[in-house]
């Protein structure tokens, strides 16, 4: 298998966190490995990863911070 172009997410170098003071089941939770960060829904651990490059991410939170995710 070919390496992934945004390079190689290793997992098992991943430490998983949440925002602060988030117990619930089923929460968002992200980690930074290398130049690259996982994201993930906690009720599924083995389940998918997306994978972000450093200018993605800061996109993404640019974005959420504008309110461009809003649902109103």
């Amino acid at each position: 298998m070919g390496q992934h172009p945004k390079g190689d997410f290793d997992l098992s170098r991943a430490v998983w966190q949440r925002a602060e003071g988030d117990t619930s089941d089923s929460a968002v939770e992200v980690a930074f490995v290398g130049d690259l960060i996982g994201m993930r829904n906690s009720a599924e651990p083995d389940g998918p990863v997306l994978v972000f490059t450093q200018a993605e991410w800061d996109a993404f939170v640019a974005g959420a911070q504008d309110g461009e995710f809003d649902l109103d």
